[in-house]
């Protein structure tokens, strides 16, 4: 089976909620990506709908994005898209939510700086996320 693989650029909409497993550290958040488009009409750049993805990430990845980012920042998230249907209420209503399995997330460095700290191999086990970013 083929795998859907998407690059979203767009703005953590939500904290990073990390969270230990039994099979490693897990995080998720949520990225609002709006798209911008150029309106003949008005003569200027137009925001179009905003769409919502919930990223999720696993062992290092988790850890350093707990660490690393905050609501609001702008980032690029390269993954797996995943598009999930449930079942819903009691009124049997559907609905789909559009998900990431993250392989790699970084800030957007067309929109801002940022500086690139190498963690040693097993530090971020030892000290945890919250630690690891004052360091």
């Amino acid at each position: 089976m083929h795998d859907t693989l998407v690059t979203l650029m767009g703005n953590a909409a939500t904290a990073i909620d990390y969270r230990e497993a039994a099979a490693g550290a897990v995080a998720r958040f949520r990225l609002a990506v709006q798209a911008r488009y150029w309106d003949r009409q008005k003569q200027a750049w137009t925001d179009g709908p905003t769409s919502f993805y919930t990223v999720w990430a696993r062992r290092a990845l988790a850890a350093n994005l707990a660490g690393s980012v905050s609501v609001g920042e702008p980032l690029v998230v390269y993954g797996r898209l995943r598009v999930r249907e449930k079942e819903g209420d009691e009124e049997g209503k559907r609905w789909f939510s559009a998900d990431v399995d993250a392989w790699a997330v970084g800030h957007d460095l067309s929109r801002g700086t940022s500086a690139f700290r190498r963690l040693p191999r097993g530090e971020l086990g030892l000290m945890g996320p919250q630690k690891a970013a004052v360091v």
